[in-house]
């Protein structure tokens, strides 16, 4: 049976633990880092040299960390179906680009948003660099908007891989951006993979925190 170290409120944990809900996967996970700590003691670093979480564990003691490097391994190794990883290479070429997509431009514009308003008290908080970090957001998501209105999800007409970072990116989106643009083609989206029983397992159902 396969672990996933890392707790279950954080972002790059939830892109393996949805992974591994659309796969089927028997799994543990174990909760590390946040409130939890563990993730700077040695037994932990001597599994991930950089503290972070999440990290797999195989069986046979087989050990991978970053979080999307995971999510494709785990589908290229159980995946025969093509339920997340694409068959056709140009779809797969283009998950793996939103994927990649989602680490550089989403996670960095989202950051001070979702760190200002859910880690920070009131009375702390830096509503300038709220205000620039959810601007930034937007303009992310409106890229999204415009691929949607071309194709089901973002790499073609089936769900894949594509969608699980930038899903949880999306959802974070729509509980703290205040007076959001219409994006049509990101909500009908949004709609589809938020009624995933992995999404509503591992990211829906989860407080922000």
């Amino acid at each position: 049976m396969i672990k996933i170290w890392g707790r279950n409120t954080s972002s790059n944990v939830q892109k393996a633990m949805w992974a591994v809900g659309e796969l089927g996967l028997e799994h543990t996970r174990l909760d590390v880092g946040g409130a939890f700590g563990k993730n700077k003691e040695a037994p932990y670093l001597a599994m991930n040299p950089n503290g972070l979480v999440p990290t797999l564990e195989e069986e046979d003691g087989f050990l991978l960390w970053e979080s999307n490097a995971i999510v494709r391994y785990l589908a290229s190794k159980h995946d025969k179906s093509g339920v997340i990883e694409p068959k056709d290479l140009t779809a797969r070429g283009r998950a793996g680009q939103w994927m990649d997509w989602q680490l550089s431009v989403v996670g960095p514009a989202i950051f001070h948003m979702f760190w200002g308003l859910v880690r920070t008290p009131e009375a702390d908080r830096d509503l300038a660099a709220i205000k620039t970090s959810q601007d930034k957001t937007t303009a992310c998501m409106q890229i999204m908007d415009a691929q949607l209105a071309k194709t089901q999800y973002l790499a073609g007409d089936s769900f894949s891989y594509g969608d699980i970072p930038v899903g949880i990116m999306a959802y974070r989106y729509m509980k703290l951006a205040a007076n959001r643009p219409a994006t049509p083609h990101l909500d009908r989206w949004y709609g589809l993979i938020s009624t995933r029983k992995p999404f509503i397992d591992h990211v829906g159902s989860v407080p922000l925190t």
